[in-house]
């Protein structure tokens, strides 16, 4: 049994689960951690020069192992997590070790070239911004553009800070659709960061197979999610062209192609579901789309006449749900005033009332017993209901309206990678799961493999949970990753 999966089910929100700290919540015992054993030292390295720590070491962790198990088991069933643990959690272990042996295949010269494109334009964006600003100056320095903006320029919205004014993205985007150098230093800052996060730090990771082997890591997020670290590859840019260009890098083996499947829309259907609102049912169940229905209803619009703006109002009002957005939040992704928004909110409600009873009744389950839970019982707790500070209580809300929503997505992709995997190995297939950013999964795919994955895919992924409503998958195939997303 993994004693740090066991203890981060029970305790989602701390930073680490290492065995002295188990030793410590679990046995109540005090024992040397590995900075007390070997200071910062690497444990590879600490093997090699420190042998002695190093078995110390070894020997407590299997000790804490051994002797918590009973306790962690004994809290996991106490908390109605044994079944996740055993049935989503412990196997998931397997999954995603093959997934990091496997990797993800790497064109380095595509990779040069990507960074070869990003300096000209940075380069061309430095040259149009000096002669906007009428002289030369160093454009990453906070203190230096702000004199520029808000002193030379004479710009409005200026906010003083310690240092001179901010130039945070907020201040940038307010002047942007009025003053070009504005928009052009909110573009030069998206493009320096990612030349050295991918065209310069993804060059640092191809190994001598031509792959990158990111890590994947179960034990770090507070609603379940998997993260990705050395390299993360789950936050790749979506919304700017450029930035999606990068997926253009990843690339099967010789033979293959890549299979990408990703859910459409999985929150929105766990919504409907959880909450057992009819019209939102009923919408999906007529398999249209969902946002048009919505606003439909919303703004009391026959379905056939909704406009695109309508459409993308309802869009932002269905997902912004979703993650407890408030009217001030809303009138910001939609550029009106927070009256309006609050009315958009309102008449939302009115539209799916089962909505509003199950996000009210999300806060007060989770004041109540001090955590929120997934429809696999994955518990998260939210300490902020109980804070003092406004603030922190109604992000304590957000929280409880979100985690069971979210949570539960997480829970139904885990299980979708186990039978994916197993599946793919079961059948005998070569082609392999490489890799998951939230709601997608990509299948390295053998040639003659494509028709056999495809259906493993919409399967395990489809079926991975029972809503009363469909869980569906977009799936596309592609000679790299950009093609296949």
């Amino acid at each position: 049994a993994d004693t740090s999966i066991a203890a981060y089910l029970l305790n989602p929100l701390k930073n680490a689960y290492t065995y002295d700290d188990i030793a410590s919540d679990y046995l109540g015992e005090m024992i040397p951690s590995e900075a007390d054993l070997f200071g910062k030292m690497k444990r590879e390295k600490a093997q090699k020069e420190k042998p002695e720590a190093f078995e110390k070491m070894a020997c407590y962790e299997v000790y804490t192992a051994a002797k918590a198990n009973g306790p962690l088991m004994d809290a996991l069933k106490e908390q109605d997590m044994m079944r996740l643990y055993r049935e989503i959690e412990l196997p998931l272990v397997y999954t995603l070790a093959d997934m990091e042996l496997e990797g993800v295949r790497v064109d380095g010269e595509a990779l040069h070239a990507y960074g070869e494109q990003l300096t000209g334009r940075i380069q061309e964006l430095e040259q149009e911004i000096y002669k906007l600003a009428d002289e030369t100056f160093n454009i990453q320095s906070p203190k230096q553009l702000g004199t520029i903006l808000f002193e030379k320029l004479q710009m409005p919205y200026a906010k003083k800070t310690k240092t001179g004014y901010s130039t945070a993205a907020d201040v940038l985007e307010k002047l942007a659709p009025e003053y070009p150098i504005a928009a052009r230093v909110l573009e030069y800052r998206t493009l320096t960061k990612l030349k050295s996060t991918y065209a310069d730090g993804l060059a640092g990771f191809i190994r001598a197979d031509g792959r990158i082997h990111s890590s994947f890591n179960q034990t770090i997020t507070a609603t379940g999610r998997i993260s990705s670290t050395d390299p993360n590859l789950q936050n790749i840019p979506i919304r700017m062209e450029l930035g999606r260009m990068i997926r253009k890098v990843f690339i099967p083996r010789e033979g293959s192609v890549l299979i990408d499947a990703d859910y459409s829309q999985i929150e929105l259907r766990i919504l409907a579901h959880m909450s057992k609102d009819e019209n939102l049912i009923s919408a999906y169940r007529q398999s249209k789309d969902i946002h048009r229905i919505t606003a439909s209803l919303v703004f009391h619009t026959p379905f056939e006449e909704v406009t695109p703006l309508q459409r993308r109002n309802a869009k932002a009002v269905n997902f912004g749900i979703v993650y407890g957005i408030s009217s001030f939040g809303l009138s910001q992704d939609l550029s009106i005033s927070r009256k309006e928004a609050q009315e958009y909110i309102a008449s939302y409600f009115a539209t799916y009332p089962g909505i509003k009873i199950f996000l009210d009744q999300a806060v007060e389950d989770a004041k109540e017993k001090g955590y929120s839970v997934t429809m696999f019982g994955r518990r998260r707790p939210v300490p902020e209901l109980k804070s003092g500070n406004f603030a922190q209580r109604q992000f304590g809300e957000r929280i409880a309206m979100n985690s069971p929503i979210q949570g539960t997505a997480a829970d139904i992709i885990k299980i979708a990678m186990i039978r994916v995997h197993d599946r793919l190995e079961r059948e005998g297939l070569q082609s392999k799961l490489i890799l998951q950013v939230h709601d997608e999964l990509l299948i390295e795919a053998e040639q003659t493999e494509v028709d056999a994955v495809k259906k493993i895919l919409e399967e395990e992924m489809c079926h991975a949970a029972d809503l009363s409503v469909a869980l569906e998958i977009d799936m596309k195939t592609g000679k790299n990753w950009y093609e296949a997303h």
